[in-house]
């Protein structure tokens, strides 16, 4: 929508008298939106972005150029941009119809040029970016990138924008380890199986993580600690001699959120919170 402004002057002799400025809106015939697939994003995860272009006008809107700045932010000495565009996932579709003319100029920020919304239709652009190491990912952060239409047409950009926000809670994995590789009948063995946390927010007991493992070979004499300290059986664990199956209590496993910090350059460094739990004991 541009603004204009109009004053008009009377001449008499020689006064002059200015009128009162009046102030109108010349309205565009193009209306855009923006939204994401995904209510929330995670580190390296695909985003996928609809951008919706609407022509109320008689005349078709053509030659135009969408720039998405893909969340571009000032930090580590210049620009950073916390979303990389994937190749190749650009599709428009012009009332409905695939078409294959347009260009991706630019990948940073994103560039496409020769779009056309036909007269009293609709464009549909659709593209995807994953989340880069410049993404904040600590609890409240979120990533916002606008959209711009400009061409010969168009009295003056018109743009949209979309906001998504971090996942915010715990993102858990597990690994799991042997000492030694090779044993014979009647040594010792230990299982060390690390829980990791690459989420913003603490793995409480509220989260009822539980670990099971079915031991092969059953171990006898097991052994179990915790961070380094000795566990209970029938208390933090069960353990079935039999068929060798682990299983820790609800709530017994709770691990730390990750540590996020940020380098010189901007980009995010995510250190995990962990839990250990070892498990120890003689091949039968």
């Amino acid at each position: 929508m541009a603004v204009f402004t109009n004053q008009a002057v009377l001449t008499y002799g020689t006064t002059q008298v200015f009128s009162n400025v009046t102030t109108g809106q010349i309205l565009e015939s193009l209306t855009v939106s923006k939204t994401a697939l995904q209510a929330s994003y995670t580190a390296g995860e695909k985003i996928t972005y609809v951008v919706t272009l609407v022509n109320s006008g008689a005349a078709a809107l053509t030659g135009l150029t969408l720039t998405d700045d893909l969340g571009a932010y000032a930090g580590g000495g210049g620009t950073l941009y916390p979303l990389t565009y994937e190749d190749n996932s650009l599709l428009v579709l012009e009332n409905g119809v695939v078409l294959s003319d347009v260009t991706v100029q630019s990948e940073q920020p994103l560039t496409v040029t020769d779009i056309d919304v036909p007269a009293n239709g609709g464009t549909t652009v659709i593209y995807a970016a994953q989340v880069n190491g410049f993404a904040p990912l600590a609890a409240g952060g979120s990533i916002t990138n606008t959209v711009q239409l400009t061409g010969t047409q168009l009295a003056q950009p018109v743009t949209a924008e979309c906001t998504i926000n971090v996942t915010e809670g715990p993102q858990l994995t597990v690994e799991k380890s042997l000492e030694p590789l090779a044993v014979a009948p009647g040594q010792t063995i230990t299982y060390t199986m690390t829980v990791n946390n690459y989420g913003n927010a603490e793995a409480g007991a509220e989260v009822n993580a539980v670990l099971t493992d079915k031991v092969t070979p059953v171990l006898t004499g097991l052994a179990v600690t915790y961070n380094g300290d000795p566990w209970t059986e029938g208390t933090e664990y069960t353990y079935s001699g039999q068929s060798g199956m682990f299983t820790t209590s609800s709530g017994a496993i709770t691990v730390p959120a990750a540590q996020f910090t940020t380098a010189a350059d901007g980009s995010v460094t995510v250190t995990p919170g962990t839990a250990v739990i070892t498990l120890q004991g003689t091949v039968g």
